[in-house]
């Protein structure tokens, strides 16, 4: 906002980008990893449906605070929206959606969102059909928060530190979903030259950049990348495979 830039300008839609988000199509739903607060917009500009489950990697406004808009797939769901996260994230869950989870009197059906909270931790659990494997991720030097791979793709934004520990999960995967904000270092994401040396480590045969700011023109930046490395785009669909 207020940027005036030639890719905040750009008519190329693949320099218009929302909030970070994804939603992967399971055997028994589909899961949404995060609620950013352009989740309504995300959702009806896909043509998506209906989430019937949601995974958090973090607690931060710009992939939790779309929240609220889930009060409407519990309709459709026929029950509570199941939320997969970390104690933290409950915790703030719980704190700034208070309303949601109050024993008072409710003017109506539908008037706040059906949620249950499903805690996790580092280890793999089931999820409409399917096994998830978190991925621990450092967002800055001490904030803890998680990627998830998911068959043959991993997604992991907001990081610039992967822990030795989680190369390990992200060992063989063939799509790799990357944060790479800018090209200047960044005290909390990879840098484009960060990330780049850690897909070089993992070796994935396809690797995408996400959660981009205006510095990374999307023509520009796609024509000087490493063959098999691309910048993301919002709308983009993957080809999932479960094992």
């Amino acid at each position: 906002m207020g940027c005036g830039c030639s890719v905040c300008l750009s008519t190329n839609p693949r320099n218009k980008r929302l909030r970070a988000s994804a939603i992967v199509g399971l055997p028994e739903g589909n899961l949404l990893i995060d609620t950013t607060p352009d989740l309504r917009t995300q959702f009806l500009r896909e043509g998506l449906g209906v989430a019937h489950a949601v995974v958090y990697t973090h607690e931060h406004a710009d992939h939790l605070f779309g929240l609220d808009d889930l009060r409407l797939f519990a309709y459709y769901i026929d029950g509570p929206v199941p939320l997969y996260a970390e104690p933290n994230v409950e915790r703030r869950i719980r704190h700034s959606y208070d309303y949601a989870f109050s024993n008072g009197p409710q003017t109506h059906s539908g008037a706040v969102p059906r949620l249950e909270i499903r805690t996790i931790g580092l280890e793999p659990f089931d999820v409409l059909g399917s096994l998830v494997h978190p991925v621990r991720l450092l967002h800055g030097p001490k904030y803890q928060v998680l990627g998830f791979r998911i068959g043959n793709i991993a997604y992991c934004t907001d990081t610039n530190f992967i822990p030795e520990e989680s190369y390990h999960v992200l060992a063989g995967v063939e799509i790799l979903i990357l944060d790479a904000l800018r090209r200047e270092p960044h005290a909390t994401h990879f840098h484009l030259d960060g990330a780049l040396e850690a897909i070089a480590r993992i070796a994935p045969a396809r690797a995408l950049l996400t959660h981009i700011s205006h510095d990374l023109e999307y023509e520009q930046t796609n024509r000087v990348l490493p063959a098999g490395v691309e910048l993301a785009y919002d709308g983009q669909r993957l080809p999932l495979k479960l094992t």
